[in-house]
């Protein structure tokens, strides 16, 4: 579905998508800057881990450096100019087993090393589910990975770098985030896809029920000052809205409607200068167009002030991920 854009002079920093090159699924930088350049104005982006090109040859608790190596390419592409005024990946956000506890420094300063000053943190993905319907994170962790001892130790060596935490998990799951947060203070953590309100599965036909206990869970985290959220992700499938079984994909104006309650709970919660709009692409592809998602969340945020869809738009993400200007 072909839409006018709206407020296209509205700065973005889109904070969260991703490179890959799989069988049957090529999204690198042609497929991104045709996004990016659909009509919005983006001006940079944020790429965040999801194993991409890890390196052959080593061993695996190195390999995952590859990806930073590879993306800092594709950043330095872009910050030639030659592709326009975006820039493309200027923060890195790259993968790390935290859970292996100290010995993981000597991984983090490879990535710092390789991201040649774009490397800004690691998500360690902890999404798990009892419901064999409901898939586990590809880093297949185990139940509570964010409590665990040796995972605790790994994360311990973040805040010394100056690096920040991506968490990813289920509704269910957001206790555990903010246990985390608690015993890592001064760390800081961004919650991604505000949160993973689950809605196949089990929650499949429950959406109140799930509702009221994720936004419960939300709350409850936001009070945590060190944590920040991202407000998108919800075309993701497992989110339950079946928009991609369409044979037709939702306009702005439908999307709009059935996300808002979960993006104006998180700003409410979180304020504007810790909540921050993201494509989560091309995974939140199968919903709709990369044009058509931000003229959703910019129907959701047209009663924001001009200061406060700075921040949403653009100068959280920024902030977050300590990008210059």
């Amino acid at each position: 579905m072909n839409e006018a854009i709206l407020e296209p002079e509205l700065p973005i920093c889109d904070p969260h998508h991703h490179l890959w090159d799989y069988p049957g699924s090529r999204y690198l930088l042609p497929e991104l800057l045709a996004d990016v350049q659909s009509g919005h104005a983006v001006e940079s982006t944020v790429f965040v881990e999801c194993t991409a090109f890890y390196r052959a040859g080593v061993p695996e608790r190195m390999s995952f450096v590859g990806e930073t190596e590879f993306v800092n390419g594709v950043a330095a592409m872009t910050a030639s100019g030659r592709y326009g005024k975006v820039r493309a990946c200027e923060g890195i956000v790259s993968r790390a087993d935290l859970s292996e506890g100290a010995s993981v420094r000597d991984v983090l300063e490879a990535h710092v090393d390789a991201g040649n000053g774009r490397f800004r943190g690691i998500r360690h993905a902890g999404a798990w589910d009892a419901s064999d319907k409901i898939r586990v994170s590809h880093t297949h962790p185990p139940q509570g990975l964010y409590s665990t001892a040796k995972f605790r130790e790994g994360f311990a060596q973040l805040g010394p770098l100056d690096l920040s935490f991506e968490a990813w998990q289920y509704h269910p799951q957001l206790p555990e985030v903010a246990k985390l947060a608690d015993a890592f203070p001064n760390t800081r953590i961004l919650l991604d896809h505000v949160g993973g309100p689950l809605g196949i599965g089990p929650y499949a036909g429950k959406r109140q029920e799930v509702f009221e206990l994720w936004a419960a869970g939300v709350r409850d985290l936001a009070k945590r000052g060190n944590v920040s959220v991202k407000l998108g992700g919800l075309g993701m499938a497992i989110c339950g809205f079946d928009f991609h079984k369409r044979d037709s994909l939702p306009g702005s104006e439908e999307l709009a409607a059935a996300w808002k309650p979960y993006l104006e709970t998180c700003i409410e919660a979180f304020g504007h200068e810790r909540a921050m709009f993201e494509s989560n692409f091309p995974v939140d592809k199968v919903s709709c167009s990369y044009a058509t998602l931000w003229n959703a969340f910019k129907r959701v945020a047209q009663g924001a002030g001009a200061d406060e869809k700075r921040w949403l738009f653009r100068d959280a993400a920024r902030r977050f991920y300590r990008l210059a200007g």
